[in-house]
């Protein structure tokens, strides 16, 4: 039984053949949907989505692929696609009847969100992005050994089959390294919560693995695509990372900077998991984003 955002009302969408998505909504008024982060489900929103819930409609679904929502066999490099993760998200929206709406991500939500905000430009008003770099820039500054720190980048890139067995005999000790290791505060993701996201994961190894193995190849080849085209998010964004520049020898801003006309970047010492370490502020950052 999946856990989710108490208050919340839980919707399933059918957004493709055989792929619902399910989802927690609080709230009424203009729509703002948050995607969830590896390894989690939407329930890493349960303090910020309620706080926004006070004057807009809040939509937190599992991404394709996670938690409560649909995990279609990996049948070709578009299953998992952003693109094609993107899509789910705004039909889902538009199932709800939101044509429009503010987005914001966390980590792998937070690539879905970037895609979407490329591909549907006239649909997303607004762009959050919390602790990544766009695809084609992560891979381009990983270099040598400190490219050790995503070492499951080249783990789940693997063609399909090893992967997936080398994760699944280890389920439990492969995600919760990364729970456990990437949290500034041990308090933020307390035990009951652990152990949902573990479960959650460990029975989506397959899914999840064919998610970070399209960022090794089609997501790739979309944004090297739209680098070439000049393509740009035109819509007011804000990025929130920890200052994993410093650590890895770039400059994340200028980097962002290059995918987004109105972008407002900064640092934040919060560890990875922040909209759970650091809820309020996350909270303040989606709305000073939404008065933009």
């Amino acid at each position: 039984m999946s856990r989710t955002i108490p208050g919340s009302e839980t919707v399933t969408v059918e957004v493709a053949p055989g792929v619902p998505i399910t989802a927690a909504v609080l709230g009424t008024g203009p729509a703002v949907v948050l995607l969830h982060g590896f390894p989690q489900t939407h329930l890493m929103w349960r303090h910020v989505a309620p706080a926004l819930a006070a004057d807009h409609t809040v939509i937190c679904p599992d991404l394709r692929g996670y938690g409560a929502s649909g995990k279609p066999a990996e049948s070709g490099p578009d299953t998992y696609a952003k693109r094609t993760m993107a899509a789910d998200i705004v039909a889902l929206a538009a199932a709800l009847g939101h044509e429009r709406f503010a987005l914001a991500g966390h980590d792998r939500g937070a690539l879905v969100a970037f895609r979407a905000g490329l591909d549907h430009p006239g649909t997303v008003t607004h762009l959050l992005s919390l602790d990544v770099l766009p695809t084609l820039d992560m891979w381009d500054v990983l270099h040598g050994a400190d490219a050790r720190v995503a070492f499951h980048l080249y783990l789940m890139a693997q063609p399909p089959g090893f992967p997936e067995r080398m994760i699944s005999a280890v389920a439990d000790d492969f995600f919760a390294s990364f729970i456990d290791g990437w949290g500034a505060d041990d308090r933020a993701i307390p035990a009951d919560v652990r152990a949902e996201y573990l479960r959650a994961s460990r029975e989506a190894v397959p899914s999840i693995v064919a998610d970070y193995r399209a960022s090794a190849g089609i997501d790739l080849e979309h944004d090297r695509t739209d680098r070439a085209a000049g393509r740009t998010l035109d819509m007011p964004v804000t990025v929130i990372q920890q200052d994993w520049g410093a650590a890895l020898g770039y400059d994340a801003a200028g980097l962002w900077g290059r995918w987004a006309t109105d972008l407002e970047h900064r640092t934040l010492d919060a560890g990875h998991f922040m909209a759970e370490s650091a809820p309020e502020e996350i909270t303040e950052a989606i709305r000073a984003l939404l008065r933009r």
